[in-house]
């Protein structure tokens, strides 16, 4: 009787027991499911951030956040195909100083592997398939955790670099599920990345990598609607090129492009992220400054006449001295209220022939009728 109750009571044990197994099971099955249905959402509203932001530089900044909400790292860097060249991966995304810019070939071995695993490694399994690459070094700066192709129509369009990770129960590996949630990210990134290369290419002069007029017109159009409803001042400069014919009359017109490529580069590194510069036609270039008034408009305008004039065009042992003559004009809702773009840069205009007229290589600021 005893051995009876004995083995009935085993035989129960083991029932709750199984019980509780399956019931553990199921709550574990759920809550991987519960993620899975959280993952895929948390993919949807991704995939709408990028598809948002059409601007090259605002959208490698969304996945760069992006990266670091998801895997937890302090830091992500993204490199891309250079939009001229097409033929190396430039880092785009770091604020931080190297002595040269970290590029990587297409044709290197690190692109090459990459492209044909086609998944994230890290930096010891990039090691272990390429034992010897000048451009390791470059990978090994950026402190890896984890490296992962972007690729689109089986070509390498970048790689996406996540640094640091924050640790999670002492362990910064990252789990098959993790590789394959952030391959996906790639991905969506990945074409996210080649519009934004279309539109940015469409929209860029080749030359000089200044936007060019049509794009300008459309971001004038926008920011004049901006201003007006924020109650403030935008203002746009009209730059040309002093004597420009005779650089290419003397020189040839290698020397012309020299010195158009030169004046852009030194337009762009005297304005804010914020502003504008466009190649507006020939040797005309045109800025638009946003939330900027008069005096401010003026101290760009002049700066940037100043860097010219002090610059040394240095072109096939020749020492060229190039000038600009500048026209400003300011969108004002009560002092200014323009009726089209094109009428405040016809203002502009007006100022920059009074400056050609005035003796050239000067700023002149256009005062608008009452």
């Amino acid at each position: 009787m005893s051995n009876t109750k004995a083995r009935s009571k085993t035989t129960k044990a083991k029932k709750d027991s199984h019980k509780k197994t399956s019931a553990q099971t199921a709550l574990e099955q759920t809550l991987q499911y519960e993620k899975q249905i959280y993952d895929l959402e948390q993919l949807l509203d991704i995939a709408k951030s990028f598809c948002q932001n059409i601007d090259f530089t605002n959208l490698l900044e969304s996945i760069v956040y992006v990266c670091m909400a998801q895997m937890h790292v302090l830091g992500t860097e993204i490199f891309v195909r250079d939009l001229i060249s097409n033929e190396v991966l430039k880092l785009e995304t770091s604020k931080d100083n190297f002595e040269k810019p970290l590029e990587i070939p297409i044709s290197s071995d690190i692109a090459t592997i990459l492209l044909q695993q086609a998944k994230p490694v890290t930096l010891d399994e990039l090691e272990r398939d390429i034992k010897d690459s000048e451009y390791l070094d470059v990978i090994r700066q950026l402190n890896p955790t984890l490296i992962i192709p972007l690729i689109q129509k089986n070509h390498l369009n970048g790689i996406l670099v996540l640094q640091e990770r924050i640790a999670i129960e002492d362990d910064t590996t990252y789990t098959d599920y993790e590789k394959d949630q952030m391959m996906s990210i790639a991905s969506l990134a990945s074409v996210a990345i080649n519009n934004a290369v279309l539109l940015e290419t469409a929209s860029t002069d080749m030359m000089t990598h200044l936007k060019i007029k049509y794009y300008f017109f459309n971001m004038l159009t926008e920011a004049i609607d901006n201003a007006f409803l924020q109650n403030q001042n935008l203002s746009i400069l009209m730059f040309d090129i002093d004597f420009f014919k005779k650089f290419n009359d003397t020189y040839g017109h290698e020397c012309g492009d020299f010195v158009l490529i030169n004046v852009a580069d030194l337009i762009r590194k005297n304005l804010r992220e914020t502003d504008m510069a466009c190649r507006y036609g020939g040797e005309e270039f045109t800025v638009l400054l946003n939330d900027t008034g008069k005096e401010d408009a003026m101290l760009v305008a002049e700066r940037i006449r100043s860097a010219i004039d002090e610059h040394d065009f240095h072109y096939n042992g020749q020492h060229l001295h190039v000038t600009i003559s500048v026209g400003v004009t300011v969108f004002d809702a009560e002092k200014n209220l323009v009726k089209s773009p094109n009428e405040l840069v016809n203002q502009a205009d007006q100022g920059l022939y009074l400056s050609k007229n005035n003796g050239r290589n000067m700023v002149t600021y256009f005062e608008p009728k009452k």
